[in-house]
């Protein structure tokens, strides 16, 4: 009766959502294109198609070197990728070209669901994280489409909210094949709400196997010898409220250390403009990726590109990962750690509770209460270069350490096929 009711509901807002889809078109146009592909009408698949959905970037960057081993263990399986916003199908064409397949993710409803079934006709679905949708696992469950949820992770709150809505999560979790956990209290959650313990793994984290492809690393090179020894830091996928606090932050850092360089790069491509202008009222010189090649004697330097984020953390000398000056929860603070600079973070990180306790153990990352702590370490570690070589060692070193995961889900899809 809940799956019904649910079913509804998602039903009567879906005229919302499209307006809002469209809505949201203006600032960003990718949105508007192939926006039939979220009521399930995509393009008809033959042979054997993997179905691979990630929710936005992030998921997208961690699928990425499971796509890769996939296609290598079997190059005649058809890779079909959906994402639910159009910065995750940017990243994942920006990482396969032509040699994966490319859709949106349709809505949640009866109807869009049983249209993409239709026409994809995955061999297998698999969900990277927790991206569980009532309809589309059931209904995958009813074809007898096996569901893997990999790289799993679920916080206690979210499994609370589950435990809310027992009668309509169970039948859910009950349809899944396999979960492949990050670490044994996300196991330990999952079968909490449903999951049968037999189907449950505890593989680590795949984002640990963080795949840096050689083009990125000569991209980030070039972009690195034309800064003429300067001192760049980075605050990468910020958000609304923290944009500001970075800047402030800077101000501080330019007192101390006056040729310092300031990469941000925006999460969401429709903030390109509003963070160039809270630049400009700053007072910052500034210069823009998507208007010249290099920044120049830039003091701000705005990343308003798509899929380059993983090349500029390359070419700074420490990072900041943001989502965390806010209650976002955080962002993958693994990227940077794998190219062994120095990570920082504000204090909310609940979305990659098991990396951050992984790098926290090893002194691989610091948390900062607010940005004022921020640009006190970052003037700190200028000044100490030793220091700073050293704890981005360390953070390389918690990289290197947990790798593994991937070889372990790659295996475990291939035995349940």
């Amino acid at each position: 009766m809940l799956q019904f009711i649910y079913s509804q509901l998602i039903r009567l807002l879906l005229p919302f959502i499209l307006v809002r889809l469209w809505w949201h078109g203006r600032k960003a146009p990718d949105l508007r294109r192939n926006w039939y592909q979220r009521l399930g009408i995509v393009p008809r698949a033959e042979g054997t198609v993997v179905w691979v959905h990630a929710v936005s970037v992030g998921e997208t960057i961690a699928a990425g070197p499971m796509v890769r081993r996939l296609l290598a263990r079997d190059p005649d399986i058809t890779i079909l990728m959906t994402a639910m916003t159009d910065t995750g199908l940017a990243q994942a064409q920006k990482m396969f070209g032509n040699q994966v397949r490319y859709a949106y993710a349709p809505y949640d409803t009866p109807g869009a669901i049983r249209r993409f079934l239709k026409r994809a006709r995955p061999r297998i679905l698999v969900i990277m994280e927790t991206e569980i949708w009532p309809n589309m696992i059931r209904q995958c469950w009813a074809l007898k489409v096996p569901i893997f949820l990999i790289n799993a992770r679920l916080s206690e709150r979210s499994a609370r909210g589950y435990e809310r809505i027992r009668s309509l999560a169970l039948p859910v979790m009950r349809s899944i094949s396999w979960v492949a956990a990050q670490a044994e209290k996300d196991a330990e959650r999952f079968c909490r709400i449903g999951v049968t313990p037999s189907k449950v793994a505890v593989t680590g984290s795949v984002k640990f196997d963080v795949d840096i492809p050689e083009s990125v690393r000569q991209a980030s090179l070039a972009l690195r010898q034309s800064l003429t020894g300067r001192i760049v830091w980075i605050a990468g996928s910020t958000h609304e409220g923290e944009d500001v606090q970075l800047l402030e932050a800077h101000r501080k850092v330019l007192v101390a250390h006056p040729d310092t360089l300031l990469i941000i790069v925006p999460r969401h491509p429709e903030r390109f403009e509003s963070v160039a202008d809270q630049i400009e009222k700053a007072g910052f010189e500034s210069a823009r990726r998507s208007e010249v090649a290099q920044p120049g004697s830039a003091q701000v330097y705005l990343g308003d590109t798509m899929g380059e984020l993983m090349m500029l953390y390359g070419a700074s000398d420490m990072a900041f990962v943001g989502g965390s000056l806010i209650e976002r929860g955080g962002h993958n603070p693994l990227e940077p750690a794998a190219w062994g600079i120095p990570v920082f973070s504000g204090p909310h990180v609940f979305n990659f509770e098991t990396i951050y306790d992984r790098l926290l153990d090893d002194s691989g990352v610091k948390l900062v209460a607010n940005a004022d702590e921020l640009a006190a370490h970052i003037v700190a570690l200028i000044d100490d270069a030793e220091e700073r070589k050293a704890i981005g060692n360390r953070a390389l070193a918690v990289v290197e350490k947990n790798r593994g995961a991937l070889g372990k889900v790659v295996d475990g899809i291939f035995e349940r096929v």
